[in-house]
């Protein structure tokens, strides 16, 4: 199972087994991993599982698709970066084992 790393606001890292299917979002529900409030259930709705993707994973992860849902609700997160994304919007697969994610101070 690929293993993923949260950092919260503080530093403080999170690493757990993710299943291969889920999505990063879904993932940190199941662990209890604080940080990602996702109020809308992973529907991409409410931008509330925002997360910042470590640079060397970019390429992995992908960003955003212009015009996309995500784009859009991205648009309401607290302070976005070129690096952010909705973690609902991530797949959990077999290549994202060792995937570091950042979490921004606040969620609203």
């Amino acid at each position: 199972m690929p293993k993923i790393t949260y950092v919260d606001h503080a530093g403080t890292e999170r690493t757990v087994e993710g299943s291969v299917g889920a999505t990063v979002m879904e993932t940190a529900m199941r662990n209890n991993v604080p940080g990602i409030d996702a109020e809308c259930g992973g529907a991409c709705a409410c931008a509330t599982c925002h997360v910042y993707v470590d640079e060397p994973w970019l390429s992995k992860v992908g960003l955003p698709e212009e015009g996309s849902n995500e784009a859009s609700m991205l648009s309401f997160a607290a302070v976005t970066q070129p690096d952010s994304r909705l973690s609902c919007q991530i797949a959990v697969t077999e290549a994202l084992d060792g995937l570091i994610l950042r979490m921004p101070e606040g969620q609203h």
